[in-house]
């Protein structure tokens, strides 16, 4: 059986998506039986395969422009899945890149929430994601939230497999601090101690502000040191995330780093005092694994996938509610015997999330995709 994935709409490794294609396709079990081959951008000809042995087909032809990729899938993925003898196709960008229509058993991958896609998409945008997503064979959901939003959206349950991501242990551990006044990873010199929120600040349902003024209320009622340090790249909501610092009283104690290099967060989050994570529109919720893994406990939304992700491990709140985040970090600092069971807790619930396992899941998915066909 020959696999092909696909690599258009993975940013070049340099996304969360992009991340997830890198440890998925580094974690393929090999098989006698089971060829794989990665195709895209001959720009990436190295980005995927430089721990593995697996073949790269380069499409020089196709534009690095985001929309014309896109036509590319709608019009001519079938012809190259034709041409490559593939007998199953993995899509792992299928929420931007699908074809539309399949002449070869298609698998998508979806590990965002396609319903808040859809309402902040083009007409013609929204039509092709959920046209493609109900003409592929199979679809993989990364938590069972996604499940039940494409099932709202009118996709055959039978055909949604969820498989959970990994993370890699190997990274995220308990790492043990050098220097217990402050965490030294350049170009920062980042204060102890202090509470992280890891999240691109692209969106208001990220709720960079209402933690923002959720720690602000903190400060003000305990006057404790803690910091509070916001770690992800600037988009498109920024402003108004840097507005809600500068009118806080606590502006002295919040800490913008701006784009943070993913291989620095395991030891950012080990030197945290806990993660605090108010994001409402989570599909998978790894950076609140991560967090765990790393041994610091760990406050979050009870929106989203977020329950489903972080079990019984975390302290759950209300985003919306700014004195109950407020209160959730108060608890998670000054609590010992609660910050204890979490972190116990959250070391043993997040061994279950292994790369291994989703690779395994995944080509068994794709395995099934190339069985129904006939």
């Amino acid at each position: 059986m020959k696999i092909g994935i696909d690599t258009f709409g993975c940013e070049h490794a340099r996304s969360g998506l992009g991340a997830y294609l890198k440890s998925l396709v580094d974690h393929l079990p090999a098989s006698d039986t089971v060829e794989y081959e990665l195709f895209g951008s001959d720009i990436d000809r190295y980005t995927y395969t430089d721990e593995n042995d697996i073949q790269f087909y380069g499409l020089s032809s196709v534009s690095e422009r985001f929309w014309q990729q896109r036509l590319w899938h709608l019009c001519s993925a079938n012809r190259l899945s034709a041409r490559r003898a593939y007998d199953v196709v993995l899509y792992p960008a299928a929420v931007h890149m699908l074809p539309w229509s399949f002449s070869k058993p298609g698998v998508a991958i979806v590990n965002d929430i396609v319903s808040l896609i859809i309402k902040n998409s083009s007409p013609f945008a929204a039509l092709t994601v959920t046209h493609g997503l109900r003409r592929a064979s199979r679809i993989i959901a990364a938590s069972n939230f996604i499940k039940e939003d494409l099932v709202n959206l009118g996709i055959a349950p039978d055909k949604i497999n969820v498989v959970y991501n990994g993370i890699d242990h190997s990274q995220f551990y308990q790492h043990p601090l050098l220097d217990n006044d402050t965490v030294t990873i350049k170009p920062f010199a980042i204060k102890r101690p202090y509470l992280i929120y890891a999240s691109r600040m692209n969106s208001a349902s990220k709720k960079h502000v209402e933690l923002i003024r959720a720690f602000t209320l903190f400060k003000e009622k305990t006057h404790m040191p803690h910091r509070l340090v916001l770690a992800g790249g600037d988009g498109s909501f920024a402003r108004e995330i840097e507005k809600a610092v500068c009118a806080s009283s606590a502006v002295s104690d919040i800490f913008m780093t701006g784009y943070f290099p993913a291989e620095s967060f395991p030891e950012l989050y080990s030197g945290a005092e806990a993660c605090i994570f108010p994001s409402v529109s989570e599909g998978v919720g790894l950076p609140v694994i991560e967090a765990m893994a790393t041994g610091i406990p760990v406050a979050c939304s009870r929106s989203g996938a977020l329950p489903e992700i972080a079990g019984d491990s975390a302290v759950f709140f209300d985003s919306d509610n700014i004195e109950e985040i407020a209160g959730a970090i108060e608890r998670i600092v000054t609590d010992t015997g609660l910050r204890d069971r979490l972190v116990e807790s959250g070391l043993a619930w997040t061994k279950q999330f292994q790369w291994n396992a989703a690779a395994q899941q995944t080509l068994d998915v794709l395995k099934m995709a190339a069985a129904d066909r006939w």
